[in-house]
């Protein structure tokens, strides 16, 4: 049976991820740049970011409204949830990693480091132990368009807020650190880079860290360079496929740096994340609009994400 055009299978093993008659849906169109996709379980809804128009946007599941979530939203990017549910958010604007209480007020996580404001937090995960990584280059102090401009205190680095509240810089060489994300049994950190938005001859690639004494990190090589525009975000699968954005679409790497296929959207790709009751329902934020499609594998679990049926454990009450 053959596949759709827009998906291109380039590795026999991307056949078992995908399904031949699984449907690209466009779920929404009105946004300049989206970003930052997180998805509630418990509500059944996606939150994401569009970074010039200042909102983060609410796609309910159920029956496929999308509403303003907020807005002014302080130019928000990437965001998260913690083991608790709540939304972690990377904020152009204020220029700090912000955490939305369960009562709607928010609280101020990092916006400095060693005394010097951050850059413009880009993209954060939260790892299984409560700590929270995000990467800070400095594309919402570039311009206006993104947050505001400014001039940049340091370097852009990737930084880990402990359990224990202590920011920590943990990868300083990268020269445009942007999406991130861990395997599945978190020994491995893969952070792309996306430096040739400055310097034509600049990283466009995915780089592979290891995990040591639960902060630091070691390593680092390149794990996949990209042939469409530039990786931004990407989230991993339960068996530790990538799902990466890229230029002409999402680009599906094995955990041994094989490309396996392409999912083709019309559209430039910023970032991903997997949803839906099972997990397998793949979030495609690119430049204007919001596309799903159904995966014949589950996103890795994240604690506030969604839960399949399978991993539900119900217990009787007296």
């Amino acid at each position: 049976m053959p596949y759709p055009h827009w998906l291109v299978v380039e590795d026999e093993r991307f056949s078992s991820l995908v399904l031949f008659n699984g449907q690209l849906d466009h779920l929404w169109h009105a946004g300049h740049w989206c970003e930052g996709p997180a998805y509630f379980a418990a509500g059944r809804y996606l939150l994401w970011s569009d970074i010039p128009n200042d909102r983060i946007l609410r796609y309910d599941e159920n029956d496929g409204h999308v509403s303003t979530f907020r807005q002014p939203s302080a130019f928000s990017n990437g965001q998260a949830l913690d083991l608790e549910g709540r939304l972690i958010t990377c904020e152009h604007g204020s220029r700090s990693v912000t955490r939305t209480e369960h009562n709607g007020c928010i609280t101020t996580l990092a916006d400095t480091f060693e005394g010097c404001r951050l850059n413009s937090p880009n993209d954060v995960i939260v790892k299984s132990d409560g700590s929270i990584w995000f990467t800070d280059p400095s594309y919402g102090i570039d311009s206006d368009y993104e947050g505001g401009k400014r001039r940049s205190q340091m370097g852009c680095h990737v930084y880990c807020l402990t359990v224990a509240g202590e920011l920590i810089r943990v990868a300083d060489d990268l020269e445009k650190p942007n999406g991130l994300a861990f395997s599945p049994d978190e020994a491995w950190l893969y952070v792309s880079d996306t430096g040739a938005t400055h310097r034509d001859d600049g990283p466009r690639h995915i780089r592979r860290f290891l995990v040591e004494d639960g902060y630091r990190l070691s390593g680092g090589d390149v794990f996949a360079e990209s042939d469409s525009g530039l990786f931004d975000g990407f989230r991993v699968d339960v068996a530790g496929n990538l799902w990466a954005s890229a230029g002409d679409g999402v680009h599906c790497y094995a955990p041994d740096g094989t490309r396996l296929g392409r999912i083709l959207i019309p559209e430039t790709v910023a970032n991903v994340c997997f949803g839906g009751i099972s997990r397998n329902r793949l979030y495609i934020c690119a430049t204007t609009s919001l596309y799903a499609l159904t995966l014949n594998t589950r996103g890795h679990h994240v604690i506030g994400e969604a839960v399949a049926p399978s991993d539900i454990r119900t217990s009787k009450r007296a």
